[in-house]
């Protein structure tokens, strides 16, 4: 005792009063004998006991001390509550049930408890039971954000969510002045997959209780998710006006500013936010992305292999290094595979039936298309003319996406040749998995692979009993085993590179994509460099792609090539900061900065346009270009490339091959370096390749739509029948 005063001198009171003011002194073990002490002395009474069990909060003798004060006071609120949250600590959320109906019947306008009552039902699958108990307690007080995530929970997973977004509009009519309803009405609309309508009502929230933290950092979060980053990346910046160290706000603003391309920016952020929180799984591969999108792609592979020594359970680091490792010089197939392998091993599977493959001998197959990306991207661009032309007769499509965008023109196609669109952004990956059976899918084909957005999670659960990996992140194997063929051609996977791959092959006759040239390209012009007088390279891709190796290369071609001049073009060069940088590297190797320019993105339009001061395109490496190549060839641009074992590195061999130029595709660095210098030598050559390079593009199988469509079909019967 403090002072040599003996407990037993002092009322039980004082002692009680004693323990409390030491165990706020930081004197725990002091303060418990203390308590003990007059619990021995009072046994009916049930505050001692009461404050002996809070204070063993965390301890495995938690739950005994708070059974001893229920059996002295079974009928207080306070140890009933007690009791039940060391309980659902413990996982026994099923167990905390009873107690806490019990707390509720004995305080029924007590907040906390329904609150309480709601998680144990919602954490024990009752979700109807817990919307009930959220419902009461968002009555008791309806101006409390603190609930707002878990009956959002419960609605989705109760099927009510319809129901319940209905009674929060007539909530907010009768208290126009609430934010909490809105707010749970637009977060119930974007569980939904309905973002626009979601954005409306947060934003009525944010209007109502501007000075609120959740309101704002919930619509920073929601337009995060669509197109519309610059208005993420301003609620999030006022967001964190409201809370300023909130880690979550700044990670959710830096992967904002890397879909602005301000990624060096958002690489600042996050080494801010790892340096004040510590590191963590999440700011690491975030940071990796930004890094990765810079050019630091060794840099970007230890970070994310920091990610997963910090979480070696979780997927996101793994697949953040599966996503970032085709970036790297030197990477090998096989170190890629393992991996994707690692990633892939730690999806969880669900506990679904085993899928039937039905017999549909001679009968229509239904082919279901799952993605994020069926509009103007990559995706489409390189995949919707082979679906336009499969036969109707035999296939029907159906896509699994978020919903149509009616103002784009790639995404209005798929629309149109599909028998059915459904809206999976709601769907969680068992949700997913079901939805797809039901719906009858024979072939499912991945088209997001290991990428942020993709459902490979879902893929682990089998969503068809035929499932095929195409174009969409598909720079390696998936390392799924449930993922059954892999779509190529004999120039991204030529034989002997099967044991790279955990699909099997399913090689088309052609090239693996078939491009849809946009009609608002304009007209191939004249060689440039007959006029200018110097030739002008140029590379077109994203930074990621552009290794020390490359601008090595690159740099070596600039001085064998008189006068000439280089011209890369990507969304990172609109940051000063990164431009400085790689500007850096050019002169390095003693090219002059007059001599290399680096600009930012444009329209599209203007993008293709931007090949008229093109004579040649350098391909990166080891990630060489895929849609960018196809534009090039459209425009009359040949491209100078090198490949390697990896499936990214092969992009351009399979597009020129395609299309009837293997010449320029190289067999090493050092006659990669000297094709670009030959081909740069002869000016009448290129003028005349470049004259005629639209129209043999357009009747080559890259452009052959209705070739494609026979090719792909017969691809999609064999997968079906060798399954």
């Amino acid at each position: 005792m403090p002072d040599g005063t003996s407990g037993s001198r002092l009322a039980p009171i004082q002692l009680l009063n004693q323990a409390i003011s030491l165990a706020h002194a930081g004197q725990s073990e002091t303060a418990r004998d203390l308590m003990r002490e007059v619990a021995v002395r009072l046994p009916d009474w049930d505050e001692p006991p009461l404050r002996l069990a809070g204070s063993l909060r965390g301890s495995p003798e938690a739950a005994p001390a708070w059974r001893a004060a229920l059996a002295i006071n079974p009928n207080r609120d306070q140890i009933l509550l007690g009791f039940a949250a060391v309980l659902m600590a413990a996982g026994q959320a099923r167990e905390a049930v009873d107690p806490l109906l019990r707390c509720c019947g004995l305080t029924p306008n007590q907040h906390d408890a329904w609150r309480a009552l709601g998680q144990a039902y919602l954490d024990s699958d009752q979700p109807r039971h817990a919307l009930g108990a959220f419902a009461r307690a968002q009555a008791i007080r309806p101006h409390s954000f603190a609930l707002i995530h878990s009956l959002v929970s419960a609605a989705i997973a109760s099927g009510q969510a319809e129901r319940e977004a209905a009674r929060q509009i007539a909530l907010s009519a009768r208290d126009p002045l609430n934010a909490i309803p809105h707010l749970i009405h637009g977060l119930i609309l974007d569980r939904l997959g309905l973002l626009d309508p979601a954005i409306d009502a947060i934003e009525a929230a944010v209007a109502l209780a501007p000075d609120a933290r959740e309101p704002i950092a919930f619509l920073g979060g929601v337009l995060a998710r669509t197109a519309r980053a610059r208005p993420a990346e301003a609620a999030l910046r006022d967001a964190l006006l409201l809370d300023p160290e909130n880690p979550q706000l700044l990670n959710d603003r830096a992967a904002v500013l890397m879909r602005l391309h301000r990624h060096a920016e958002a690489r600042d952020l996050l080494r801010e936010v790892a340096h004040r929180n510590g590191p963590h799984s999440s700011v690491l591969c975030n940071l990796a992305n930004a890094t990765c999108c810079l050019g630091a792609q060794d840099e970007a592979v230890e970070l994310a292999r920091a990610a997963i020594a910090l979480d070696p359970c979780a997927v996101l680091p793994r697949r953040s290094l599966a996503n970032t490792m085709p970036y790297q010089d030197h990477v090998s197939g096989a170190a890629l595979l393992k991996a994707a392998r690692d990633c892939a091993a730690l999806l969880p599977r669900g506990d679904l039936p085993p899928i039937e493959k039905p017999d549909r001998s001679g009968q229509k197959l239904t082919i279901g298309l799952l993605s994020g990306t069926l509009r103007t991207h990559p995706v489409g661009w390189l995949t919707v003319a082979g679906f336009e032309h499969l036969d109707q007769d035999q296939f029907d499509i159906v896509c699994l996406s978020r919903a149509p965008e009616q103002n784009d023109p790639i995404s209005r196609r798929f629309h149109r040749v599909a028998r059915a669109w459904e809206n999976v952004s709601a769907l969680d990956d068992d949700a997913l998995a079901r939805r797809a059976r039901a719906l009858g899918i024979d072939i499912l084909i991945d088209f997001g692979g290991h990428g942020d957005a993709a459902r490979m999670a879902a893929c682990a659960r089998r969503l068809a009993p035929v499932q095929i990996k195409w174009v969409g992140m598909q720079n390696h194997s998936t390392g799924l085993p449930e993922m059954d063929w892999f779509l190529t051609d004999r120039w991204e996977t030529p034989s002997g590179l099967e044991s790279l791959y955990s699909e099997r092959l399913l090689r088309l006759a052609d090239g693996y994509v078939c491009y849809s040239p946009p009609a608002h390209a304009p007209d191939v012009a004249p060689l440039p460099m007959l006029h200018n007088g110097f030739v002008t390279f140029g590379c077109f891709n994203n930074i990621a792609k552009i290794t020390p190796r490359a601008i090595a290369a690159w740099c070596h071609i600039l001085h064998a090539v008189p006068r000439s001049r280089l011209i890369l073009k990507t969304h990172q060069f609109g940051d000063p900061p990164t431009v400085q940088r790689f500007q850096a590297h050019f002169t390095g190797h003693g090219i002059e900065a007059s001599r290399v320019e680096m600009r930012g993105s444009s329209p599209h339009r203007a993008f293709l346009a931007s090949y008229h001061e093109i004579d040649i395109v350098l391909d990166p490496f080891p990630y060489s270009g895929g849609l960018t190549t196809c534009e090039a060839l459209w425009m009359g641009v040949p491209t100078a490339t090198l490949p390697g074992e990896i499936f990214a590195s092969r992009h351009s061999a399979s597009h020129l091959s395609n299309a009837g130029y293997p010449d320029w595709v190289a067999r090493d660095l050092d006659d990669y370096i000297g094709l670009a210098i030959r081909k740069a030598a002869d000016p009448n050559g290129l003028a005349r390749l470049r004259a005629g390079m639209r129209a043999q593009t357009r009747a080559s199988p890259l452009c052959d739509a209705p070739r494609f469509g026979q090719s792909l079909a017969r691809a999609l019967r064999h997968a079906w029948d060798a399954t």
